[in-house]
């Protein structure tokens, strides 16, 4: 096995643990590049079928290629889709800056749909690379009451052994890629050929490295118009994935704030 390979298989075996152990479940699918590569994974990992709903968090800003694709995949793939909504940004803690203000609206829609749907298991596509944060998380990452995440109190996870602890009004985040790269993405795009939004490739000399809504979202000078040439960028690149976030640039403990509260 390469190494694509074993990232793979370690996925599917999250994925299948976790529905095995957590239902209700359903996956967050923002409909960028990583939450596309965690539905292939799922559907790989049940014979072509995700079995459990996937959720997006609709902020209402998302850019329209975004929702184009949406509607395009969820019939191509057959997915059961639950959409949730998100609260004013003026409802948001007027304490923290205005990127991450702004995406604490999906922190409080995701809880409206863990709540509507009484969810035990939410699987997200976070991985390890991305954000210091989200370096410290588990594979699987139990929330207590109110969705808030203990970082000093997280089970330890020794030899693939997964732990699922439950209690009433808590809930566990599942992070099947959690050990990727953002190079392993890729790559496995190219391998799989797994369809993406189009922003990720350059026209006029940009693209998209991240997505997320518009007014918080940059994109990056850049030739890649190819899965092939973004993986060659990307060997050469020494800048951060998520430049482009307006809220990275925020003050440093905005990010682990909106985490505790229960971000993805």
């Amino acid at each position: 096995m390469d190494g694509l390979d074993q990232l793979e298989a370690q996925s599917i075996f999250i994925l299948r643990e976790a529905y095995r152990k957590l239902k209700p479940m359903a996956l967050l699918w923002s409909l960028g590049k990583d939450s596309n590569v965690m539905v292939w994974l799922a559907r790989k990992a049940f014979m072509g079928r995700v079995p459990f709903p996937v959720m997006h968090v609709d902020t209402g800003k998302k850019f329209p290629e975004m929702y184009e694709f949406r509607s395009e995949y969820t019939k191509k793939w057959n997915l059961e889709l639950l959409l949730g909504d998100c609260p004013p940004v003026e409802d948001m803690d007027p304490s923290l800056p205005p990127a991450a203000r702004s995406a604490a609206r999906k922190t409080a829609g995701l809880a409206a749909l863990i709540e509507k749907h009484q969810l035990r298991g939410v699987v997200a596509g976070i991985r390890r690379d991305e954000q210091a944060t989200r370096a410290k998380e588990r594979v699987f990452s139990p929330r207590g009451a109110g969705h808030r995440w203990d970082v000093r109190n997280q089970p330890p996870e020794f030899w693939d052994q997964y732990a699922t602890p439950y209690e009433e009004g808590m809930h566990v985040r599942v992070h099947p890629l959690l050990s990727w790269r953002e190079i392993d993405i890729w790559r496995y795009i190219e391998r799989e050929n797994i369809p993406l939004v189009d922003l990720y490739f350059s026209k006029n000399g940009r693209r998209y490295r991240s997505l997320g809504d518009q007014d918080i979202t940059s994109p990056i000078e850049s030739t890649a118009s190819t899965v092939a040439e973004v993986i060659a960028e990307l060997e050469n690149s020494r800048t951060s994935e998520r430049a482009g976030r307006a809220m990275d640039h925020e003050s440093e403990d905005a990010f682990e704030r909106l985490r505790v509260a229960g971000y993805l």
